[in-house]
């Protein structure tokens, strides 16, 4: 039993090195936003590849799954993506509003007041994360929204 416990341990270990960057060593995936107004996202890590589409809104939250060089494969929310160059990229990070006129809470707990309600697909600046609650800046409103809600945050990342 002492062996057995001792091999899983061991590829533990291994399996969480492999989820590192090759490039950054943060790790993989992990959320980033859109720094450009305008990103070319390409089929492969190189200006030789096709331009499939382009991302168009600024601040939107990007999910990085791999690096390769000065790039990385993104997917957003809807799980479209593709190669993108890391200076397009900011560590920003913002996250997505889900679900339509979700509140916005002057503190982390459905019964405090209602500072305001945000529409479905609001790009929201984030701050920090407790275990359900995130607080989040949009519009010159800010407060306290269950992660569920959001997209652009790792259902158990907590942030100070």
């Amino acid at each position: 039993m002492a062996l057995t416990v001792v091999l899983a341990l061991g590829s533990g270990a291994a399996l969480a090195e492999e989820h590192r960057g090759p490039v950054t060593n943060l790790p993989l995936p992990r959320f980033v936003s859109l720094k450009a107004n305008e990103g070319n996202v390409r089929r492969g890590p190189s200006l030789t590849h096709r331009i499939d589409w382009v991302f168009k809104r600024r601040d939107m939250p990007l999910e990085i799954t791999a690096e390769y060089g000065h790039w990385r494969r993104v997917k957003d929310r809807d799980g479209a993506g593709g190669w993108v160059h890391y200076a397009l990229l900011s560590g920003v990070r913002t996250v997505l509003i889900e679900k339509d006129m979700t509140p916005v809470y002057t503190r982390p707990d459905p019964n405090s007041p209602i500072a305001a309600a945000f529409e479905l697909g609001v790009v929201a600046r984030l701050g920090e994360c407790q275990v359900v609650w995130c607080k989040v800046s949009a519009g010159g409103y800010k407060g306290w929204i269950e992660k569920q809600s959001l997209w652009g945050v790792a259902p158990d990342e907590i942030r100070e």
